[in-house]
């Protein structure tokens, strides 16, 4: 998500040129009214990308069912596809996160894949067929393996009935991606159009381009507090001015503020959803630096989002920036919000489009089958508050009926447990085949999220082998520093 680029033209018109009566009797005749001009390209739409086919190959998995393992290329994406002999008749759909902006595809493998094919489940995965911030790729290429499955399938030498269930799972923009897939918007405009039965988003991007107006106002907050305002957008001497930035704002980036970092950081902290568990951590913990090295990296870009789009969508225009933990707006905060520079995005970088989906798909809520997400609070790269955006959303389109969120206490991006994964993905199925809406967490109430306890619900900090022992050691301590009351 690092570089944004790129310009935009305007929608054609498209006119009916009718000719007048020649004298006669005869009616004046109709021209047809002339075909519309294609959609602008983008710097996107001209880049090549290869599909690292040696790495397609995939071994069973030990201690596993056994199963048919078939891979290859379909429509310029990679793909794996994995049933297991004893296949219960449902099929998951696996959307991975962002992969950079390299011209190399590859697949990323499930990561409840044991718990998946333990119960009967196939799964399959696309690399898609571009990299960068393309989720209208990710969606379309992952719509369209799924519709490809059993014709796959009957190529490598299995017959099957078509999937009798359809679920959508992903990780941070593939959480973005299975948001947008079963959003009504994306199932009329989509090219592959599939209709899924349920979705879990992981770490997701559910506040889609409002990623990119947090990761603005965060960079604009930085250098007014520093004492380098912004004057205009893009920062374009912005690898100048970062060190001079941070240094009137860290003693030691990220885990030792000055005076202005600790309004910094407590601007952040409102950003990113608020008073809660974990943020402290998140901010400038031990592991924090990776973090906020890679949100830092985003600032000095424009939003185009790494030529996605044409012009620029980012907008701070209506955000309100706090400087301190207490809700109500000091005279200091009055000037802060008064003088700061306001990014003005164009509203029509993203419009809708006559050739399938948006440039960056909506994640409007505007859904009408289970929807269970779970993101941890800590994350600042792709923080909590995508979820607030999304079930505001919800609200407001009448839709909170389909939607389930969890908050888990961890510090990084998508450091879930496997077992918190699993519940999820199983809270979804169940709910969707047998009607039972499964708990999650409040997450707009400012009292609740703030609650020392929040987010002990759903965390499991219980980690196998196959984690690692990173992970195992990340979560022990953090229960130790942090305990929940006993179940």
């Amino acid at each position: 998500m690092k570089r944004f680029i790129g310009k935009a033209a305007a929608l054609a018109l498209v006119g009916v040129v009718l000719h007048g009566c020649d004298g006669n009797d005869s009616p004046p005749e109709e021209q047809n009214p002339p075909p519309p001009e294609p959609e602008e390209t983008r710097a996107q739409d001209s880049r090549t990308y290869t599909v690292n086919e040696a790495a397609l190959p995939f071994s069973a998995l030990a201690d596993a069912p056994e199963s048919d393992r078939w891979w290859g290329v379909l429509n310029g994406s990679g793909y794996r596809i994995e049933v297991p002999k004893n296949w219960n008749g449902m099929l998951v759909m696996y959307a991975h996160g962002y992969a950079g902006t390299g011209t190399t595809l590859n697949v990323t493998t499930p990561s409840i894949r044991r718990h998946l094919l333990a119960n009967g489940y196939a799964w399959a995965a696309s690399s898609y067929s571009r990299n960068s911030y393309d989720v209208r790729a990710g969606v379309e290429d992952t719509n369209a393996l799924a519709l490809a499955f059993t014709r796959i399938a009957a190529e490598k030498g299995r017959t099957l009935e078509a999937p009798k269930k359809l679920y959508i799972i992903g990780h941070s923009m593939g959480g973005h991606i299975a948001a947008a897939a079963v959003d009504e918007e994306n199932l009329q405009t989509a090219n592959n159009k599939v209709r899924y039965n349920g979705a879990v988003p992981m770490c997701g991007v559910l506040g889609d381009t409002e990623l990119f107006n947090y990761f603005a106002a965060y960079q604009t907050a930085a250098q007014q507090l520093a004492g380098f305002p912004a004057t205009s957008w893009p920062v374009t001497n912005w690898d100048q001015l970062q060190p001079e930035v941070r240094a009137a704002l860290f003693t030691t980036f990220p885990t030792e503020v000055t005076p202005q970092g600790e309004k910094l950081k407590q601007t952040v902290k409102f950003l990113t959803g608020g008073e809660r568990p974990m943020f402290d951590l998140g901010f400038g913990g031990p592991i924090a630096k990776g973090i906020q090295d890679t949100v830092w990296g985003t600032f000095g870009s424009d939003g185009t989002v790494d030529g996605i789009l044409n012009k620029d969508l980012i907008t701070t225009r209506d955000l309100q920036f706090q400087l301190d933990n207490d809700a109500a707006v000091s005279a200091e905060e009055q000037t802060f919000n008064a003088s700061i520079y306001r990014v003005q995005g164009d509203p029509e970088a993203n419009r809708l489009r006559r050739d399938g989906l948006r440039w960056i798909p909506k994640a409007n809520a505007r859904i009408g089958v289970p929807v269970v997400s779970i993101h941890t609070l800590g994350d600042l790269f792709v923080p909590f508050s995508m979820e607030q955006i999304y079930k505001r959303r919800a609200d407001a389109n009448g839709t909170s009926q389909w939607l389930v969120q969890r908050a888990i206490r961890g510090i990084s991006h998508c450091d879930f447990t496997t077992a918190e994964q699993v519940a999820a993905f199983d809270a979804m199925v169940k709910w969707e085949q047998e009607g039972i809406k499964p708990q999650g967490d409040e997450v707009l109430d400012p009292a609740v999220v703030a609650s020392p306890t929040y987010g002990c619900a759903f965390t499991n900090n219980t980690v196998t082998a196959e984690e690692g022992p990173a992970l195992g050691q990340l979560r022990a301590s953090l229960a130790a520093a942090y305990p929940c009351p006993a179940p």
